[in-house]
């Protein structure tokens, strides 16, 4: 289900635009543009949650596009990521690392590189949502529109301090973050690591965030990331016995 975060995708490789404005579309409200001057002037008349940019583009390149929505007050807070070679990234764009949301290097598999806009796409989404609930401690919404593994991966990202609760059915679990890691996990008589690897594959239910509430229990033992990881490995694991049980049988 598409968020209500406007992304600005600019690229001046048509093939390359058109697949990345399909596959975020699934999940964003995009825009393109070939021509980062263009992509300028559409930033400042209606302003994007997020852009996504080619370094490599003639007139004006990523990099100059970065510089001047960052040079302007109406437009300096608007993240951006940038899609580039690993060379430049490593050379021509590394005094930029602390400016920009993301290095996407190319070439790249649209799968990977989906995976790690949509990680930023989720965070902003989050932050909105915060926003448009003035005054309000507690942030609810539906696990359909953003899953229990982008909820933790926004929080890591975003390093929030909260606690979360997720429900589905008759089970519920409570996460608790410190700057964006978790420090304590409960889910019935589970705590710590094995209480946060049940929830990861949830996809409905609620949740629910208190940017008020936190907890100084250390039960978990790995960083939101390296619980990530692991729990997506286990979950491989996992699919990988039912299968070889069902060749079996």
């Amino acid at each position: 289900m598409p968020s209500n975060v406007k992304v600005l995708l600019v690229d001046d490789n048509p093939m390359v635009l058109e697949m990345l404005r399909q596959a975020l579309g699934q999940f964003a409200i995009v825009s393109t543009m070939t021509d980062g001057a263009d992509a300028l002037v559409k930033a400042v008349e209606d302003k994007p949650d997020l852009i996504v940019a080619d370094y490599a583009m003639e007139t004006m390149d990523g990099k100059q596009l970065l510089q001047k929505i960052k040079g302007r007050r109406a437009t300096a807070n608007i993240p951006v990521v940038l899609m580039a070679s690993k060379a430049d990234i490593g050379e021509k764009l590394k005094v930029l690392q602390d400016t920009v949301e993301d290095f996407i290097e190319k070439p790249f598999f649209l799968k990977d590189a989906v995976t790690r806009i949509k990680k930023v796409v989720d965070k902003i989404a989050l932050e909105k949502m915060a926003r448009e609930a003035p005054g309000e401690s507690v942030l609810r919404g539906s696990l359909s529109q953003m899953n229990a593994m982008d909820l933790l991966q926004s929080l890591d990202m975003g390093h929030k301090t909260c606690t979360l609760t997720l429900r589905n059915a008759k089970d519920k679990c409570k996460l608790f973050f410190s700057d964006g890691q978790i420090n304590h996990a409960v889910y019935g008589e589970l705590k710590g690591d094995t209480a946060v690897y049940k929830v990861l594959t949830w996809t409905s239910g609620t949740f629910e965030i208190d940017f008020s509430a936190s907890s100084n229990e250390q039960t978990v033992t790995l960083s939101t990331q390296g619980l990530l990881m692991e729990g997506v490995r286990l979950i491989d694991e996992s699919n990988r016995d039912a299968e070889e049980n069902v060749l079996e049988a």
